[in-house]
C-alpha cells in the first residue's frame, strides 16, 4: 500500500511538471507562431510564407491560387485551409497582392471563389519594399528541406496601413488599418523631427470618431458610423457600412431592432454594387432624424471598437502604440537602407578594384607574363609580379581571387579592349560610389526621399476613405419608438405595460424611466415593465427625463405632526432608481394638497379655503406659486398657512418663471444643445423656430428640438428664425455666368420642409446669405489673386425686396473671387458677427 502511495505521488508530479512545460509551450507556440504579428515585417508567420512562397513564382504573370496554396504548404504545417483564409484577406487589403477573379466583397460579406479559380501575383509596391534576399534573415523550414525568412525585410510599416486580430493563449491583438498616405507622411514628419498623429481609415469608408483612440493602446475605443442620407422624408439611404460589418449582419440586425420596437420602419432593401446602398422605408409619420438617431443607437450602423496593440519584440509580446510602431518601423527601415547602401558600396568598390584591375592587366601586357610558364603556381606568380609596381593605384590588396578572374579572361575580350570605355566605366563607378558613400552619410535625408517616392509612386487611388469627425453622444431613451402603451391603477398604486384592464397613461418606449408621485408625498423613478408596485394613491405619472432642469414641480402639502402647511417648487435631475423618496417634511399622516407638473417652469395661482371654524380672519385666499423659488426637492418649502385647511381650487393658469432657453449650435457634429457647444443662437420660448440656408439654394424651418440634424458640409448659415426679418441673398447662376442678388422675406414656413429660393438650374449654387437688416458687404474681382479690385456694396440700398420666388439682380460676373459682410452686432446674441468669407 505504501508503494502504490509513493508511485501515485511520483505520478502526480510528472503530470504537473509535464503541464507546465507543455502548456507554457504551447502558448509561446500560438503567441510567436500564429496569433501575433512581428513588429519588423507586421506579418504573421503564415501571410510571410504565401508572400515568400509568391516570391519564389514570381515571374510577373499571374499564378493560380492553389498553386500559390500548395507551394506554401512547403513551408507552413498546417494546412491548405489556413493558407486560404490567410491569402484571401492579404487580396482583399490590396496592398500586397494583385488580385484576379471573385475575391469576394468585404462589404457585403460575399466569399471568395474557391482557389482554383482565382488568380494572384505580387504586386509592384511588394516587390519593392518587402524582399532583398541580401539583407534577409534565414532559417530552415518545418521539415528542414528549404530555407524561409524569419522576417522579410519589410521597408514600410505594413502592419499599421494592413492591421490585424488576432487571438493567443491568453492575451489577444487587434491593430486597426490606417491610410497608406498618412503613415508615409508621418513618416516623413518623424524623421524630420516634427510632431505626428495617426487615425485609422477603412476601406469601408463611413466616418470614425477618434476622440478616444489613445494611440491605438490597450484601454482606448473607437465609434464608427455608417453614411446615412435622407433621399426624401419617407426614405432613408446607407452608404457605407461600419469596420467589420457587413451589409448583411447590418440589414439583420435592423430587423431585429424593428421587431423589438426600438426603430419603426416599413422595409430595408440591399441594393449594393458597385457602391453601398441600403434603402430603408418609413412608416407614414416617422421623423427621419429620430429614425436616423435611432440606427445608431440600437443597430450596427455604429459600433466601438477597442485597439489592442500587442506585437512582437525580440521574441516576446509587447503592448505598444501605434506611434511607436511608427516610429520602430521607420528606424527598421533606416537599418535596412544603410545596409543596402554598404552592401552596393561594397559590390561597386568590388567593381572599381577588378575594372581598374583588368584595365591595368591588359594596357600593360601582363597576360604576356605568363605564356613560358609550365605550371599553374608559375602563371599566378607571374601575374602577381607584373602587377606589383601598381598595386599602389589600387584601393585594396589584390588577393589570389582577383588574379585568377584574370586569367579567365578571353582572349576576344582582350583583342576588343576599349580603354577609352574601361576608364568611362571606372569613372561612372566612382560617381556611383560617392553617391552611396553622400546616402549613408546624409541617411535620415535619404530615408526620407525613399518615404516621399513611396507615396508619389503608390499613393494615388489610396486617398482617405473614412472622414474623421466627432460623434455627438445620442441618448437611446430620447431616440427610442413609443413601442409599449403604459396603464395605472391610480389606487392600488400599479404601473405597468400589461395592465389593459386599468386606466391607459401614454405610449412610451420599453427603455424610459417612469417617475411617479402619491398623495402621502412620496416619489419613485422606475423603468418600464408589465407590471411596477410603487404606492397606493397615485396622483401623478410621466415619463422621467434626466437632468431636465426645465420641468418645475409646484406642491402644497400638510405636515402630518404640525398641521402646518407648505409650499414648494422643485426640480427632479438625478435620482436612485426605484428608491423611494418623500417630498414632505417626513413626518407620518403628511398630505398633498395640491400637485403639478409643468414643462416650462410655470407658476399657476391655486385658491386656498380654510377650515370655518378655523381662528384665520381671511378665510379663503389665492396663493401665487411664481413668489416662490424653486429648490431642491428636500426642502422643506414655505409655510402657506398654520390654520387647517379645508379645499384648494386652481385659479389661472400661470406664465413660467424660468427666462428662455437658450440654443448652440454644434457644427462638429450638426446638431443643436444646451451644453454651450458651438455657436449661440440665442433664447427660445416655445413657439420659436430655427432657420437653416444650404449651399444648394434652399431654407429649412425647425423647431429646436436637440433631435435635429443639420448636414455640416453643406450649411451656410443657421440662426434664430424671425419671421419678419429680410433675407438677403447671393448666388451663382451658371447658365447665365454670373452671380444674382435678391433680398426677399420668407413665405413658406411649414415645418422640416425645404424650399428653393434660387434660380432652379444645375452648377447653381448660394454664395452668400444673410438676415442683417442693413448688410453692406465687401465684393473682391479681378482675374488673378493678387491683382484684385474691392468695392463696398450696400444692399439693402441697391437691392429691393421682393417675392423669394424672383430671380434676383446682377451683382458680378465671374471675375468675383470673395464676398464679405462687414461686421455687424447680432440682435440674439448681443456679439459682433464675424464677416462670412467663402
Amino acid at each position: 500500500m505504501a508503494e502504490q502511495d509513493e508511485f501515485s505521488g511520483l505520478g502526480s508530479v510528472m503530470i504537473n511538471d509535464m503541464y507546465e512545460s507543455w502548456f507554457l509551450d504551447y502558448a509561446s507556440y500560438v503567441i510567436l507562431e500564429r496569433a501575433v504579428p512581428a513588429i519588423e515585417d507586421g506579418l504573421k508567420p503564415v501571410q510571410r510564407r504565401i508572400l515568400h512562397a509568391m516570391k519564389e513564382m514570381d515571374d510577373g504573370r499571374f499564378n493560380k491560387v492553389a498553386n500559390v496554396i500548395g507551394q506554401t504548404m512547403q513551408y507552413h504545417p498546417h494546412g491548405d485551409a489556413s493558407i486560404t483564409d490567410a491569402m484571401v484577406g492579404l487580396g482583399q487589403k490590396d496592398l500586397l497582392i494583385e488580385t484576379q477573379g471573385n475575391w469576394g466583397d468585404i462589404r457585403t460579406g460575399d466569399p471568395a471563389a474557391a482557389a482554383r479559380y482565382i488568380e494572384a501575383r505580387l504586386s509592384k509596391f511588394a516587390l519593392e519594399v518587402a524582399f532583398n534576399a541580401k539583407t534577409t534573415n534565414w532559417q530552415l523550414s518545418y521539415d528542414g528541406r528549404k530555407n524561409e525568412p524569419t522576417t522579410l525585410p519589410m521597408k514600410f510599416p505594413l502592419l499599421l496601413a494592413q492591421g490585424t486580430d488576432g487571438i493567443a493563449v491568453g492575451l489577444s491583438t487587434k491593430i486597426l488599418p490606417h491610410n497608406f498616405c498618412e503613415i508615409l507622411d508621418c513618416a516623413i514628419k518623424h524623421l524630420k523631427g516634427k510632431k505626428f498623429e495617426l487615425y485609422p481609415d477603412f476601406l469601408h469608408g463611413g466616418m470614425v470618431d477618434v476622440s478616444n483612440y489613445n494611440d491605438g493602446a490597450r484601454g482606448g475605443k473607437i465609434r464608427v458610423r455608417a453614411k446615412i442620407e435622407e433621399a426624401d422624408k419617407k426614405t432613408l439611404l446607407i452608404k457605407s457600412v461600419p469596420y467589420g460589418i457587413t451589409t448583411s449582419t447590418l440589414v439583420d440586425s435592423i430587423l431585429k431592432a424593428n421587431e423589438s420596437g426600438k426603430i419603426k420602419i416599413k422595409s430595408v432593401t440591399d441594393n449594393t454594387a458597385k457602391d453601398v446602398e441600403l434603402s430603408i422605408i418609413l412608416p407614414p409619420g416617422v421623423d427621419t432624424n429620430q429614425t436616423i438617431d435611432a440606427l445608431y443607437a440600437f443597430t450596427d450602423c455604429e459600433i466601438s471598437i477597442s485597439p489592442n496593440a500587442c506585437v512582437i519584440i525580440g521574441d516576446k509580446p509587447h503592448f505598444i502604440t501605434v506611434s511607436d510602431m511608427l516610429r520602430h518601423s521607420v528606424q527598421h527601415t533606416k537599418a535596412l537602407l544603410l545596409r543596402e547602401l554598404e552592401i552596393k558600396l561594397g559590390e561597386l568598390e568590388d567593381d572599381w578594384h577588378y575594372s581598374s584591375l583588368e584595365k591595368i592587366f591588359i594596357e600593360n601586357r601582363i597576360y604576356r607574363d605568363i605564356e613560358e610558364e609550365t605550371t599553374w603556381e608559375g602563371v599566378l606568380a607571374a601575374i602577381d609580379k607584373g602587377l606589383t609596381p601598381f598595386k599602389k593605384l589600387l584601393r585594396r590588396q589584390i588577393t589570389q581571387d582577383d588574379i585568377i578572374k584574370l586569367t579567365e579572361i578571353r582572349i576576344k575580350r582582350i583583342s576588343k579592349f576599349d580603354a577609352f570605355k574601361a576608364d568611362e566605366h571606372i569613372r561612372g563607378v566612382e560617381n556611383n560610389i560617392g553617391e552611396v558613400k553622400n546616402n549613408i552619410e546624409n541617411l535620415n535625408d535619404y530615408s526620407i526621399r525613399y518615404y516621399e517616392n513611396l507615396l508619389k509612386k503608390y499613393g494615388k487611388g489610396r486617398e482617405r476613405q473614412t472622414e474623421i469627425r466627432p460623434f455627438e453622444t445620442i441618448n437611446a431613451n430620447t431616440v427610442a419608438i413609443a413601442n409599449a402603451k403604459l396603464y395605472v391603477n391610480w389606487k392600488e398604486g400599479f404601473i405597468g405595460t400589461s395592465l389593459k384592464k386599468d386606466e391607459f397613461l401614454f405610449d412610451c418606449s420599453d427603455l424610459d424611466m417612469i417617475i411617479t408621485f402619491r398623495k402621502n408625498g412620496r416619489m419613485m423613478v422606475t423603468k418600464v415593465a408589465e407590471k411596477t408596485f410603487v404606492g397606493k394613491d397615485i396622483s401623478h405619472v410621466a415619463i422621467f427625463q434626466k437632468n431636465d432642469e426645465r420641468t418645475t414641480y409646484n406642491m402644497m402639502y400638510v405636515d402630518g405632526k404640525t398641521g402646518i402647511t407648505y409650499g414648494k417648487r422643485f426640480n427632479v435631475t438625478g435620482i436612485t432608481r426605484d428608491k423611494e423618496y418623500d417630498l414632505t417634511k417626513g413626518n407620518p399622516d403628511s398630505k398633498v394638497l395640491h400637485f403639478s407638473a409643468n414643462p416650462n417652469g410655470e407658476a399657476e395661482v391655486i385658491t386656498v379655503t380654510l377650515n370655518p371654524g378655523c381662528k384665520a380672519r381671511v378665510k379663503v385666499f389665492d396663493y401665487y406659486f411664481e413668489e416662490l423659488e424653486i429648490k431642491a426637492r428636500s426642502a422643506q418649502g414655505n409655510q402657506v398657512t398654520k390654520y387647517p385647511v379645508k379645499s384648494t381650487r386652481f385659479k389661472e393658469k400661470g406664465r413660467s418663471t424660468l427666462s428662455a432657453m437658450k440654443i448652440w449650435y454644434d457644427d462638429t457634429v450638426g446638431r443643436l444643445n444646451k451644453e454651450e457647444k458651438g455657436t449661440l443662437l440665442g433664447r427660445f420660448d416655445e413657439k420659436d423656430r430655427v432657420i437653416a440656408f444650404y449651399k444648394d439654394g434652399t431654407y429649412e424651418i425647425t423647431d429646436y428640438e436637440l433631435t435635429n440634424r443639420y448636414d455640416t458640409d453643406s450649411l451656410v448659415l443657421i440662426e434664430k428664425f424671425h419671421p419678419k426679418r429680410v433675407v438677403t441673398a447671393v448666388y451663382w447662376e451658371a447658365k447665365s455666368n454670373q452671380f444674382n442678388a435678391k433680398r426677399f422675406i420668407i413665405e413658406s414656413q411649414t415645418l422640416k420642409t425645404r424650399y428653393l429660393f434660387i434660380k432652379e438650374g444645375e452648377g447653381n449654387y448660394l454664395e452668400f446669405v444673410t438676415t442683417m437688416p442693413e448688410p453692406i458687404v465687401i465684393i473682391r474681382t479681378g482675374k488673378k489673386k493678387n491683382e484684385l479690385t474691392e468695392e463696398q456694396v450696400a444692399l439693402h440700398e441697391t437691392i429691393d425686396v421682393t417675392g423669394w420666388r424672383t430671380i434676383g439682380t446682377f451683382i458680378a460676373d465671374v471675375n468675383m473671387k470673395e464676398i464679405s459682410l462687414v461686421p455687424a452686432v447680432s440682435e440674439d446674441t448681443g456679439e459682433p458677427e464675424a464677416p462670412t468669407l467663402f
